[in-house]
């Protein structure tokens, strides 16, 4: 095929393996080009010189045609890129995907179906509705009665699930059709807050601990209950949520006229991996009405674990569960999941668009997943998840999870015994946080101490030896900046995680040399 009519050849037809083939041979050899020429977890050097890096190539390549810029852009993109395939870069909640997982997510990127009309989608849409079975099933929902789908990650699932919520809660029943108009109950129609707005008088408020994710004050101020409407819930040491402190929130709630609309229960913190006191946090919500959301968008993962999988023991009495495929489940993203225990939750999000699910057309049996999604195009990604699925099972992905929880335990263990550095917390799931132990007197007070741990995880990622996270611990004041390592790499070693713990305490060294 001549050079121009490969690069405006397409993916699908029975033309599109043989056109994608050498193309795909180019993207391989600028993949491993660019991650020899990086040679670590990221390019060493400062923010800014990798911007003009990146300037300078991407105009080098204007108008060159043929196979030039694939490879040549493709090789800065590995050049330049946080590899989390190497074991020095643990630092977020951003694992290295399956190459299996990426086969599929590339055959699915090829046909390019979308997941909001089935004459658009026709696997898929059935493939998406098998796997959300399954996973309702691992989660301990009835398939029978659960429904789902999948979103772009944990922030959509959170807003999903506090939008259903409100509607449930704030509207007086879970009621509407399948064309989003308003039931109708006892002759007239029932307020429906996705329709009517919020109802006047109620001040809605939805309680989370004060370690949950920050995509849920970001839902409440998107669902126009607003920001100061979510109540912080403390925390113990080990961040979990203090569930004597939800009672006594949810009773000052009732005291002062307001609503409880949900209680948000996380199942894996960003921070520590910590999971909230499930059943008792189920309990307090059904005592007082309020909607119960897991956000398991990290700690879904320990499902796949017989080892880890009791600790999300009560995520089956949610009404709404967050999952993510994309961390400890080695799917590129997007691979969230958003599960809501009984289907008929889902009837505010129903919609009806003649151009996408014709009534007539679901009658006869074409289904449609539009009324599952708040978005409309939507790629599936689904498939990926079934592939790596099938292929594994849970026993296999179990086994991924168990050699990441292992590697925090040794992490943890190596951090507590290192005379410069200081564990906060065993690990719960594959988090570990810790911090560098200044050696020289001036710098032993909380902000000076602080002030090192940010810049030698800073110094680490100018010189490309490690990507390493930094958090706060909540509270207000100084002494609080951790150091994070995110172990979701299942062939890092230990001696690997040791020599990432060593260079963390030398960068501390250079630093305070420097200071």
């Amino acid at each position: 095929m001549a050079g121009a009519a490969r690069t405006t050849a397409l993916s699908g037809g029975a033309e599109g393996p043989r056109a994608l083939r050498p193309l795909l041979e180019t993207v391989l050899d600028a993949l491993a080009d660019g991650a020899a020429r990086r040679g670590g977890p990221l390019p060493a050097g400062a923010p800014q010189e990798l911007a003009a890096r990146v300037a300078d190539e991407f105009a080098a390549v204007a108008g060159t045609g043929g196979p030039e810029p694939l490879h040549r852009l493709t090789a800065l993109l590995a050049h330049g890129s946080a590899d989390p395939a190497d074991p020095s870069c643990a630092a977020h909640l951003h694992c290295p995907p399956l190459a299996l997982a990426v086969a599929a997510d590339l055959a699915a990127s090829a046909l390019n179906p979308s997941q909001d009309s089935w004459d658009q989608a026709p696997a898929a849409t059935a493939l998406e509705t098998l796997l959300v079975r399954d996973l309702a099933a691992l989660v301990g929902y009835d398939p029978d009665d659960a429904a789902g789908v999948l979103t772009s990650g944990g922030s959509e699932s959170n807003l999903m699930g506090l939008m259903l919520a409100r509607d449930h809660v704030l509207g007086g029943t879970g009621g509407g059709t399948r064309d989003g108009s308003a039931a109708v109950a006892g002759g007239g129609p029932v307020r429906s807050v996705e329709r009517d707005g919020l109802p006047p008088g109620r001040t809605p408020r939805i309680l989370a601990s004060a370690a949950a994710h920050f995509s849920v004050q970001r839902a409440a101020a998107l669902l126009g209950l607003g920001e100061r409407a979510v109540v912080p819930v403390p925390v113990d040491r080990g961040l979990r949520m203090d569930t004597d402190a939800l009672g006594a929130a949810l009773s000052g709630c009732a005291d002062r006229g307001e609503t409880p609309v949900a209680v948000v229960a996380t199942a894996g913190t960003t921070d520590t991996g910590a999971v909230d006191p499930l059943h008792r946090a189920a309990d307090l919500a059904a005592a007082h009405g309020a909607w119960f959301h897991v956000d398991a968008a990290y700690g879904g993962g320990a499902l796949l674990s017989d080892r880890l999988a009791p600790l999300l023991d009560g995520t089956a009495r949610a009404d709404s569960v967050a999952l993510d495929w994309h961390k400890l489940g080695w799917q590129p993203a997007a691979a969230g999941v958003f599960l809501v225990r009984r289907a008929e939750a889902y009837a505010p999000l129903a919609r009806r668009a003649a151009y996408l699910n014709p009534a007539d057309d679901e009658d006869a049996g074409y289904p449609s997943l539009l009324g599952l999604s708040l978005r409309t195009t939507r790629r599936p990604d689904a498939f990926k998840i079934a592939v790596t699925l099938r292929t594994l099972g849970r026993e296999g992905l179990g086994r991924l999870v168990d050699a990441c929880h292992g590697l925090a335990r040794h992490a943890a263990a190596t951090a507590d015994a290192h005379p410069l550095l200081e564990l906060h917390a065993p690990p719960v799931l594959t988090t570990v946080l810790f911090h560098y132990r200044p050696q020289h007197p001036g710098l032993h007070g909380p902000a000076a101490r602080d002030a090192l741990n940010a810049a030698l995880r800073r110094r680490l990622l100018r010189e490309g030896r490690a990507v390493v996270g930094r958090t706060e611990l909540p509270g207000e004041g100084p002494g609080r900046v951790r150091l994070k390592l995110t172990l979701l790499n299942p062939h890092t070693t230990p001696a690997d995680v040791e020599r990432l713990l060593h260079a963390v305490a030398a960068a501390g060294q250079a630093e305070e040399a420097a200071a």
